[in-house]
């Protein structure tokens, strides 16, 4: 099953305007107005330098980039989730990782928007969802005359998460050691999923790099161990409308070495916990998502279970190897090529052939 992340964000923030941006969905930016509540879900390609370098080499028929599945998370006004957030906890609940969007530029109602209140707004919400769901569970184990657990540490690690969340902290920043672990690993929290922080700015913002709130929002970040990272929605959408070209100069002009929807996706590809390994040749040039750490044998069955089932060796030579190298052949002569058992270790950006027998 695909790796999801949801993009949640109070109404206005830019939430759904990031999301059709990365997934070219075109769904209603205002639909929350009308009080849909339905998620909003797409794909979003992951940009690659190494697969330009590997389909300039190449030159194949196709060129696949890596993909995540985007969740627009429908956005709610504080404190409505008790009432009616089920489409809302349901979607943060059902994605992988987090992408908070907060409105960093005017509007007409708020001149100087106070963007570490915002997202204070959104993390206290998630917060309380999880204070609930412990209560809830809690109540349960101790309802009756004898305890109901699946795992017998798993009161004592519920007590200390909650006591993390009355403290205001994400569980994310709670240590806990394996057992505890397992022992809550039939419950989904919301505050320990890795997020992503996208700070929505103005043209003018972006340029000069000044806004109001920003050293408090990268010392809040640096606290939650948090990465955030800045982009202008509507800039975005202007380089979109332009012809390849043109977006370079309109990125100079902006300072800018690359889009920042580009930097978007690839933080999210990380907060996923994907890598990517790649596959080259005349028919098609791809890159294929699995997780960080995945032995080559599991990578094969990303490809297909037969070569998963008949694995023999993995031949892969490393992007920066051949790179430098030039091309295949002199990657090969200069001893660059590694032959690998099943239980090696994947490297991002290993361009592997698979040999295998069924």
């Amino acid at each position: 099953m695909a790796l999801s992340c949801g993009i949640i964000g109070l109404p206005l923030a830019g939430k759904t305007t990031l999301f059709n941006l990365l997934t070219r969905a075109g769904a209603e930016t205002s639909a929350w107005l009308s009080g849909k509540t339905a998620a909003n879900v797409g794909h979003a390609e992951v940009p690659d330098e190494r697969l330009e370098f590997l389909s300039a080499m190449f030159k194949p028929k196709k060129t696949t980039y890596a993909q995540i599945e985007v969740i627009d998370v429908p956005g709610l006004l504080p404190g409505l989730y008790r009432e009616k957030g089920g489409d809302f906890l349901a979607a943060v609940r059902g994605s992988d990782a987090l992408v908070q969007v907060v409105r960093a530029f005017s509007d007409d109602a708020e001149k100087t928007p106070d963007i570490l209140r915002d997202v204070n707004v959104m993390n206290t919400e998630l917060l309380f969802a999880d204070l609930l769901m412990i209560e809830t569970r809690l109540a349960r184990i101790n309802s009756g005359s004898k305890k109901k657990t699946e795992h017998p540490l798993e009161e004592a690690a519920l007590l200390k998460c909650r006591a993390m969340l009355e403290e205001e902290k994400p569980l994310k920043l709670l240590e806990l050691s394996d057992e505890e672990k397992e022992a809550l690993k039939h419950i989904t929290f919301l505050t320990n999923k890795p997020m992503l922080l996208v700070v929505n700015l103005d043209e003018n913002q972006l340029s000069k790099g000044e806004y109001a709130g920003r050293e408090q929002m990268e010392a809040f970040c640096r606290e939650q161990g948090m990465e955030m990272i800045e982009i202008s929605a509507r800039a975005e959408e202007e380089i979109e409308e332009l012809e390849p070209e043109e977006r370079a100069a309109f990125l100079s002009e902006l300072g800018l070495s690359e889009r920042g929807l580009s930097r978007v996706a690839r933080a999210v590809y990380r907060q996923l916990g994907l890598i990517s390994f790649l596959t080259a040749g005349e028919d098609e040039v791809r890159a294929w998502p699995v997780k960080k750490g995945s032995s080559a044998k599991s990578a094969a069955g990303k490809i297909h279970s037969d070569i998963e089932r008949g694995f023999i060796r993995a031949e892969t030579v490393a992007f920066a190897r051949l790179k430098e190298a030039g091309s295949m052949a002199a990657a090969r002569e200069k001893g660059h090529f590694r032959l690998e058992g099943k239980d090696y270790q994947v490297q991002d950006g290993d361009i592997i052939n698979f040999r295998f027998n069924v």
